[in-house]
């Protein structure tokens, strides 16, 4: 074969954690940047700031924690298999909808925590229970981004 199956399967978790650092990066430059303006009103508000600006990370996680289940137990399963080569693909499929799930949920998820971060001086800090709350709804589709990987690797047998 061409492309060795393993190397497939090691790029697909390499594009997974890369969404999931662009993704991050984007979001946390967002809300980075809400928050600076809100710092320069209300320095006050830098716990509340803190907390909205980094829920954008926590899709690097999920990308990181595919790219290592990739490397730790989809490989070794790899040379098993019937069709190494198409399975190789599939990993790679995986990894690639897996890396558009968390770029889009962090990139998004920065967008409402700037919307929270811009309202606690008018709120008085009051928004953040619900900024967060609307920021765990776009936190769940990168969830589940890494949740249907998993099932993914699991039903082509690779798990």
């Amino acid at each position: 074969m061409l492309i060795e199956p393993t190397s497939l399967a090691t790029l697909g978790g390499a594009i997974a954690l890369g969404g999931g650092l662009i993704g991050s990066s984007i979001g946390i430059g967002i809300a980075g940047s809400a928050a600076a303006a809100t710092l320069s009103e209300e320095p006050g508000q830098l716990r509340n700031v803190i907390v909205l600006v980094s829920l954008p990370m926590t899709q690097t996680f999920y990308g990181l924690i595919i790219l290592l289940l990739i490397l730790t137990r989809v490989i070794p399963n790899l040379a098993a298999m019937p069709d190494a080569g198409g399975s190789g693909f599939a990993v790679l499929a995986c990894g690639v909808i897996a890396a558009c799930a968390e770029l889009f949920s962090a990139a998004y998820q920065g967008v409402i925590c700037a919307s929270g971060i811009s309202l606690l001086p008018m709120t008085k800090g009051r928004i953040l229970t619900n900024a967060v709350m609307l920021a765990v709804f776009v936190e769940l589709l990168g969830v589940l981004g890494l949740v249907f990987t998993i099932m993914s690797l699991t039903m082509l047998g690779l798990f």
